[in-house]
């Protein structure tokens, strides 16, 4: 959500400075040095390999590298093998199969999901579940499906609520479902996952499950259009009325737009459009000349607060993927500027107050993603550029002698020791598309990424297939 090995050399002799553009800019269509692409892939290549390497010894069977202590970490009291699934179809996609076949074996011999342990529904569901999805679908392995669909059965209770919103947490091997009280990115970001299991299972509860979840959100929504951010799952009342883009809601409007586009489901279209009018109008703002999406009363419309998340870096993605290239660019140059006011983005950001109330850059991929959809899409090589200044600062801030870690604080850029799964299944990905795009330029075109950057293969879904086998009206 890749790699071709290469003579590891480091290339500062194409760091190029990224300057801050404005949508004013001249778009540059000229094409990166081959030179400069080719290594910058393989560069990418090798450091992925190398930091899977060091997963394989240090934590091989467990969640996450822990790159400084040269340890692990689970995220719960028993491992579920979360970094090489989210791995893998990176993996796959750079061309390290063996790598690829050692997961898919472990995951069809070894991997048993009846564990008593009590999971984070959201983040099982974008990386085990999605992460399973496109290893079915690029190994073609049905055992591997028979492991997909096995845990978005134990996963399934959760739904099991009085609005069809999932609880926060759901218990494995038992099926208990807890916690009442989850924001909307956790309460619907399932359409894709499931209804791409609905299609390879030809059982629609998967999809059907998701999409009331995701319809009881929208149909809480207010006057003006706007939705809260934090629900009861029971009640169905708003905990919190904050409207937003930010982390908490992002990927509910990121799938609304993806399922419709990947299964034609009209609804979610007719949803997804009502939505980004609603977004533009109350939430969109320009501020010192830049353009920001802040935190507005979704009753009122007004504005309650203008800190924002790196998460959000995610937008222009979606807002090119959807046909908006205006206020794409535009976006992506204002979170260019956050980075190099930096030299890494900090987790939260308060644009009125030019201060970061949490100042951990996670290796997170928004940037670098939205980075490669405008290079993809405009054909700019400004985005190019972008993402080789992402990469180095990388490089320079994070890598370790073993990997890459995340950075405690982006002002001092003092490391702390842990390396995220999404490194492998996103950050990775993207920057290795952005500098394959020479070789990969129609990827982009033919693949849905879920959330995490799964990807899924467009011409393998028919919509009217689609329609009977995820019971689309």
């Amino acid at each position: 959500m890749k790699k071709i090995i290469f003579a590891f050399s480091f290339i500062s002799c194409f760091i190029l400075s990224c300057e801050n553009h404005t949508i004013e800019s001249t778009i540059d269509t000229s094409k990166p040095s081959i030179g400069i692409a080719d290594s910058l892939v393989n560069q990418v290549a090798t450091e992925t390999l190398r930091s899977w390497q060091a997963y394989t010894k240090y934590a091989w069977g467990h969640d996450a590298l822990k790159p400084l202590s040269k340890t692990y970490s689970d995220w719960y009291n028993e491992p579920l093998y979360i970094s090489p699934i989210d791995a893998y179809s990176t993996l796959e996609l750079m061309g390290f199969a063996d790598e690829a076949a050692k997961i898919e074996a472990y995951v069809v011999d070894s991997l048993d999901f009846d564990k008593n342990i009590n999971v984070k529904v959201f983040e099982v569901n974008i990386r085990i579940l999605g992460g399973l999805l496109a290893m079915y679908e690029l190994s073609a392995n049905q055992k591997v499906l028979d492991k997909a669909r096995d845990f978005a059965d134990r996963m399934l209770p959760a739904f099991n609520t009085k609005t069809g919103i999932p609880t926060y947490w759901i218990n494995l091997s038992t099926g208990e479902a807890t916690g009442d009280t989850v924001n909307v990115a956790e309460a619907a970001t399932y359409t894709f996952e499931m209804g791409i299991l609905s299609y390879y299972t030809s059982d629609p509860k998967y999809y059907q499950a998701g999409k009331k979840a995701t319809m009881a959100i929208y149909n809480r929504r207010s006057e003006l259009g706007l939705i809260g951010d934090v629900i009861d799952v029971e009640t169905g009342e708003w905990v919190s009325k904050q409207s937003h883009i930010c982390a908490g809601v992002d990927s509910y409007y990121e799938y609304l737009y993806k399922s419709y586009l990947m299964f034609n489901d009209r609804q979610l279209g007719e949803v997804w459009d009502n939505s980004i009018n609603t977004i533009n109008t109350y939430i969109a703002e320009e501020y010192n000349g830049k353009l920001w999406y802040s935190r507005v009363n979704m009753d009122t419309g007004k504005p309650v607060s203008s800190v924002i998340t790196l998460y959000d870096a995610f937008f222009p993605a979606i807002l090119a993927l959807s046909g908006d290239t205006t206020r794409a660019i535009e976006l992506q140059s204002t979170w260019n500027w956050v980075w190099n006011r930096y030299g890494l983005e900090p987790t939260v950001y308060d644009f009125r107050k030019d201060t970061s109330g949490y100042p951990v850059y996670d290796l997170n991929p928004e940037i670098i993603e939205s980075a490669y959809y405008l290079y993809h899409i405009t054909g700019n090589k400004e985005y190019f550029d972008m993402n080789m200044k992402y990469w180095n600062d990388i490089m320079r801030y994070c890598r370790t002698d073993i990997a890459y870690t995340s950075v405690k604080n982006v002002v001092t850029k003092e490391q702390r020791d842990y390396m995220p799964t999404f490194f492998f299944a996103e950050t990775l990905k993207y920057l290795y598309l952005t500098f394959s795009h020479g070789s990969n330029t129609t990827y982009l075109d033919e693949h849905i990424f879920n959330t995490e950057a799964h990807p899924f293969k467009k011409s393998n879904f028919d919509h009217e297939v689609a329609k009977k086998r995820l019971g689309i009206d």
